[in-house]
């Protein structure tokens, strides 16, 4: 970790592991929130938000902090936003180069939205929980996550977002073009 750059692939095997989880929405991401890789079912959850737009530039934390977009798409947007702060302070935080210069950028897009959880917000984000989105045109959803770490080498999280209901999961089919029950709710 340290001053070395952000890890930016993903090995063949977590690869794999993104298909075998095909329809879930599951994302890897590397410390900086730079999305790496997803399914399709990623794809399909965020296309309306325009995060995956450009896969060179795709990252969270700015599209949290940066884009109008975000706080439409998260109904708890400050829940959202204090994640993505925990998760940024997660580790080195300001002694590493990479994550420092993605901090002084999200001050200048954010300003005091930022700051102010960095002051505040303890650097350990959960990893598991409950996240409302809205979408264009599924409309609003329930997903159930988990955060898997990978291997320190890796320095990347995989996240996993599973319906939480039973109308999401039928939202999600249909967004799909999925037969009803592909995916199976998550009560949480």
């Amino acid at each position: 970790m340290g001053g070395a750059g952000p890890v930016r692939t993903v090995r063949p095997a977590v690869r794999a592991i993104l298909d075998h989880l095909e329809p879930a929405a599951a994302v890897v991401v590397n410390r900086l929130s730079d999305v790496l890789a997803h399914t399709a079912g990623y794809r399909r959850l965020m296309t309306p938000t325009g995060l995956l737009d450009d896969p060179s530039t795709a990252n969270l934390a700015l599209f949290v902090f940066g884009d109008a977009r975000a706080r439409a798409f998260y109904p708890d947007w400050d829940h959202i936003a204090d994640q993505q702060v925990a998760a940024l302070k997660q580790g080195p935080f300001r002694r590493d180069p990479a994550t420092a210069a993605l901090a002084d950028e999200l001050e200048i897009l954010a300003g005091a939205e930022f700051t102010r959880r960095v002051a505040t917000v303890p650097s350990l984000p959960a990893a598991n929980g409950t996240t409302r989105v809205v979408h264009a045109e599924a409309g609003p959803l329930r997903l159930r996550y988990e955060t898997l770490d990978l291997p320190a080498d890796d320095d990347q999280r995989l996240f996993i977002h599973l319906p939480a209901d039973e109308s999401t999961t039928a939202a999600l089919d249909e967004l799909a073009g999925r037969h009803r029950g592909e995916l199976r709710a998550i009560p949480g």
